[in-house]
């Protein structure tokens, strides 16, 4: 598992890239190691979420950039294309059981 830092020194969770290679094809093979770590903040962000009053911002959720990278070669590029929104984004976790990476229960 690669870990790097953001500017505040959070650690960030790296994905993993890889070329295969068969007789005349290519495709490349992305992956990403979620510690459970991770996945228990969170239970516990989208737990203590409906106790939180929000600003004008509210953290919906926290996406692994393997499913970024999914989405996108699938047509759903939620960083470009700026007609997808949140509740969007929610229902499409949702329907493919992505659940972990909700950080509210709240309602969009």
């Amino acid at each position: 598992m690669i870990y790097d830092k953001d500017q505040q020194g959070n650690k960030i969770i790296g994905s993993n890239n890889k070329v295969v290679t068969q007789v005349g094809d290519s495709a490349i093979h992305f992956s990403q190691d979620i510690p459970q770590w991770h996945l228990d903040n969170l239970k516990d962000q989208r737990h203590n979420s409906s106790q939180t009053k929000e600003g004008d911002f509210m953290k919906v959720a926290s996406i692994p950039v393997a499913v970024v990278e999914k989405w996108k070669r699938e047509g759903f590029d939620i960083l470009s294309d700026r007609n997808i929104t949140g509740k969007q984004i929610v229902n499409k976790l949702k329907s493919e059981n992505l659940d972990a990476f909700l950080t509210t229960e709240k309602s969009l």
